[in-house]
């Protein structure tokens, strides 16, 4: 089989690996991902992964995923109460993408980084970000972004009996927004983000 029909063939089963376990393979798994004996080999298929951008090298020489590409599980060693399993107590329970965790929608889902306090009561602060979700129908008590009478706001929505629609903040400061001219919802928030470090 002419060199670059095998690279083509191996590219399915590398990126096999990529999705599943998020990150790029070492050489020995290399060897046994397209069952080969020769570390000089899998050296080989390594260097040509790189040179396709497929893999990349830390500065430590270790492959890895180019930048960019699908986020790294981290994984999912136990449950704690108020601390860190020891390393003796520690045991790969599974991994998991925060993307994958966070986001069920991604090609309708998108980002935005909260200004103001009207929904501190209900955990969202100036700074966070939330995910939203677009064509979502929302339900009493979701929290939206909205476009109201031209401004944008995010709150909690309310259907009333007649169809009517309000919109509550979390924040004892601010009051219920009616709707005068027109409400458009943009999506529902489905996560806050806050860095804490």
């Amino acid at each position: 089989m002419p060199a670059h029909s095998k690279f083509s063939a191996r590219l399915p089963l590398l990126e096999d690996f990529v999705h599943r376990q998020g990150r790029a393979p070492t050489l020995d798994e290399i060897r046994g991902l397209f069952h080969i004996s020769s570390k000089n080999t899998a050296s080989v298929i390594a260097r040509q992964f790189i040179a396709a951008g497929a893999l990349t090298r830390t500065a430590t020489g270790r492959l890895a995923l180019p930048p960019g590409s699908r986020a790294t599980p981290l994984r999912i060693l136990g449950s704690v109460a108020a601390g860190f399993p020891s390393p003796a107590e520690e045991a790969l329970l599974d991994t998991l993408t925060l993307d994958e965790y966070l986001i069920a929608h991604p090609e309708s889902t998108f980002l935005l980084k909260v200004e103001g306090d009207s929904m501190i009561e209900a955990g969202i602060l100036p700074g966070d970000t939330v995910l939203v979700e677009r064509g979502r129908t929302p339900r009493n008590g979701d929290t939206v972004i909205a476009c109201v009478d031209g401004e944008w706001t995010m709150k909690h929505f309310f259907k009333e009996k007649g169809g009517a629609v309000r919109l509550e903040p979390a924040n004892a400061k601010y009051q219920t927004i009616r709707p005068q001219r027109n409400l458009a919802i943009e999506g529902v928030v489905c996560s806050v983000i806050r860095k804490l470090i």
